[in-house]
């Protein structure tokens, strides 16, 4: 662990996301730090499973 001393006064900066937004980034957050899950996307590429990004996916769905 890397020890950081700051020695100037904090200054909140804000920004404003919607609800869906904060909700859909806590799930990546959660999948991304989900070690079995992330084997198994592993796994899966290396068998050379298809892969497709959401948008691809999410306008073949038809949302």
């Amino acid at each position: 662990m890397t020890n950081i001393a700051t020695t100037e006064k904090h200054q909140a900066s804000w920004i404003t996301i919607s609800t869906d937004e904060y909700d859909s980034m806590k799930e990546t957050i959660e999948v991304l730090s989900d070690v079995d899950i992330m084997k198994q996307l592993e796994e899966g590429r290396k068998e050379g499973t298809k892969v497709r990004n959401f948008e691809e996916l999410a306008k073949e769905l038809g949302i």
